[in-house]
């Protein structure tokens, strides 16, 4: 049974928003990196090694939606044995750190406040999931 699939087209747009708008800040900045770039592009890369700890722990239970099985348990390995929503954090530090590997530090600003507003619903809605799966 999928919860909050009011919200997905939402996360999808901001998604391809936040893309497209690192793309055109990136070629209206110009060709050249910043200094720093070797920063963000380090933070981005560690960012992905919790990403897949996060989907190899989850195994098939993985997915983009919120979805509850009835008769389903909690995963508690991996990285969620530690904090829940491993996988939002790999998304906070992508938003924020992928714009600024090309200097568009207005894109990764302002679509890490979209994200944060994002992600403060989108949690509450897994949340109420994760108690109606856990009883």
């Amino acid at each position: 049974m999928e919860r909050g699939a009011g919200h997905y087209p939402f996360m999808v747009a901001v998604h391809i928003l936040w893309l497209v708008s690192t793309l055109v800040e990136g070629l209206l900045r110009g060709p050249e990196f910043p200094p720093w770039w070797p920063v963000p592009l380090a933070l981005f890369l560690m960012a992905q090694a919790l990403r897949y700890w996060a989907i190899t722990s989850l195994g098939e239970n993985w997915s983009v939606r919120v979805l509850v099985i009835p008769g389903d348990r909690l995963v508690r390995r991996g990285p969620y044995r530690y904090f829940p929503h491993p996988n939002y954090v790999v998304v906070a530090v992508e938003v924020l750190t992928f714009p600024l590997i090309i200097g568009a530090w207005i894109t990764a600003l302002v679509f890490s406040v979209l994200n944060a507003v994002f992600l403060f619903v989108r949690i509450r809605e897994e949340e109420r999931a994760l108690r109606e799966l856990a009883g």
